[in-house]
């Protein structure tokens, strides 16, 4: 029976697509900080919110979107004004959101398996009402990863620098959390808010092994991340097997091939680079 039959995986499939494009869309810039474990804090952090749609019998998608964007404007907060570092921050979200998330959600007497779709990813559990609102957070994050990918990109690469041109860098890293954390509840209902940031990475840190420029890297993490998003959803109708935990797995798979690919690649450019720097040399003698 074709796999299109069934409204529940159609549904599933537009949510695995959006996924695919927007999570790596910020993952990029998240590499580029050195924040690649901030997906991780956002997801934990995005749990109370979804308790709270719960609890409060609203869209846990919204929720989520909501207390994970005031958890990202606080944590960069704390991190630009120097108060505790970065990593302290990120823990404080660890913990403190995942135990909000279950406490909550037992006091609203609930129980803590509600949880589970949203902690793992589960296609039956994309409603229509889910895949319209990521559909529009999708959208915002692509706006900003995109149409401001060049002030994005240079406050990534040089605070300082960028403060010098007279980017609002403050304002600009501010955004980037905030997408972050956007892209976090995007993600929950397909791979799950334990397992986001591993599609924030993975796609990129795979992009990386065979790319040099930023935007090469940004286009091909987006063809492997929608693949992997797909492939791992069709996986979880025709096998039975949890659509977030496959998703991951296809994704480091995707890594350690292109790693496998890239050394032999990456030897011949160490071995051309002294090369081309000693005919430039050459050049220079004879000038």
């Amino acid at each position: 029976m074709d796999i299109l039959d069934y409204a529940f995986m159609q549904r599933a499939l537009i949510a695995a697509a959006l996924v695919g494009i927007t999570a790596p869309a910020i993952g990029t810039y998240l590499v580029q900080r050195r924040q690649a474990l901030m997906g991780d804090g956002l997801g934990h952090v995005a749990m109370t919110g979804v308790a709270l749609g719960f609890v409060l019998q609203t869209s846990p998608v919204w929720m989520a979107t909501l207390v994970a964007v005031v958890g990202a404007v606080g944590m960069e907060l704390i991190r630009a004004r120097g108060r505790t570092s970065g990593d302290v921050a990120l823990a404080m979200l660890f913990y403190g959101g995942l135990a909000g998330g279950v406490m909550i959600i037992n006091l609203g007497g609930g129980q803590t398996a509600s949880l589970l779709g949203s902690m793992f990813g589960s296609i039956t559990t994309v409603a229509t009402e889910d895949v319209t609102a990521m559909a529009i957070l999708a959208a915002f994050v692509l706006a900003v990863a995109v149409g401001l990918r060049r002030q994005l990109f240079a406050v990534c690469q040089d605070e300082e620098f960028a403060r010098v041109t007279g980017l609002p860098v403050r304002a600009l890293n501010l955004l980037i959390a905030v997408t972050a954390a956007v892209t976090v509840t995007v993600a929950m209902r397909i791979v799950g808010l334990l397992l986001v940031s591993a599609m924030l990475v993975i796609p990129v840190a795979a992009a990386q092994r065979l790319t040099r420029s930023f935007a090469t890297t940004l286009g091909l993490a987006m063809a492997i991340s929608v693949t992997v998003s797909l492939t791992g959803t069709a996986a979880t109708y025709y096998i039975n097997v949890p659509s977030g935990a496959t998703i991951v797995l296809l994704a480091i798979g995707v890594f350690v091939v292109l790693t496998t690919l890239s050394a032999p690649l990456a030897r011949r450019r160490a071995k051309a680079a002294p090369a081309v720097e000693e005919v430039c040399t050459r050049d220079d003698v004879k000038v």
